[in-house]
């Protein structure tokens, strides 16, 4: 070896260590990147279930009695209130729909920020389906003894009965009613002949129907008589 010359050993120890790597940077504090596409976004905490089974059950029981309460009126002839308790009973089940919570409102469109509403057993579906039905048809009843009725409205709750029941009788015959008096003569004969295949000895529905042959004679006669009495016009050739 020659004198000054460095052996391996000294070097390998001589030769300049790399510098240190920097620790990595720290991000600043707030919120971090958003979830990666496909990843499950992260929502707040559902509420207890008991908490919209207890809505739910509320709004419910709340409807049945509004219900109870306007039949009582009607056999008491108070027909004004009792449309009122009608109508408080189907705004019940209405909520019940959509029960929250805690009362808390529907939320605006956009991401879900509060629980959904509750979902209804077979049970209670079938028990909203029923009551709604009851009350539209009670509502109708009331409307009919009114000094003055309002057909537009009995022809709406018939057809919301008949889109639940379409079997459904006297939502069947009234509806028939509520288009004679409005002046709408063909369906009126549509709804009261399915009403009389129903129920064929019934004296208001064939009495109506004669009406409203009656009426549809006349208003044919009408037009005929104005076809003929209208001058002839001259043709220009």
């Amino acid at each position: 070896m020659q004198r000054g010359a460095l052996s391996p050993v000294l070097m390998l120890s001589a030769a300049p260590e790399p510098p240190p790597r920097p620790p990595p940077a720290l991000s600043p504090p707030g919120p971090g990147p958003g979830p990666r596409h496909g990843s499950a976004r992260p929502g707040p905490a559902p509420e207890p279930s008991g908490a919209l089974a207890a809505a739910l059950d509320s709004s419910l029981r709340a409807a049945v009695a509004f219900k109870a309460e306007g039949q009582r009126c009607y056999r008491e002839k108070k027909f004004r209130e009792a449309i009122g308790k009608y109508h408080r009973a189907l705004l019940q089940l209405k909520a019940a729909q959509g029960a929250r919570p805690g009362g808390l409102p529907a939320p605006a469109p956009g991401p879900a920020t509060s629980p959904g509403p509750a979902r209804l057993s077979e049970e209670q579906r079938r028990l909203v389906e029923n009551t709604e039905v009851e009350c539209y048809d009670s509502l109708t009843a009331c409307l009919l003894q009114s000094e003055l009725v309002n057909y537009e409205r009995v022809r709406e709750y018939c057809l919301k009965v008949l889109e639940k029941q379409q079997g459904n009788f006297k939502a069947t015959y009234r509806a028939g009613i509520a288009f004679y008096h409005l002046g709408d003569y063909a369906r009126a004969l549509r709804y009261l002949q399915e009403a009389r295949s129903r129920e064929p000895t019934d004296t208001n529905v064939l009495r109506y129907i004669q009406l409203t042959q009656l009426k549809m004679n006349r208003c044919s006669l009408q037009r005929e008589d104005s076809g003929a009495g209208a001058p002839a016009r001259d043709v220009v050739g």
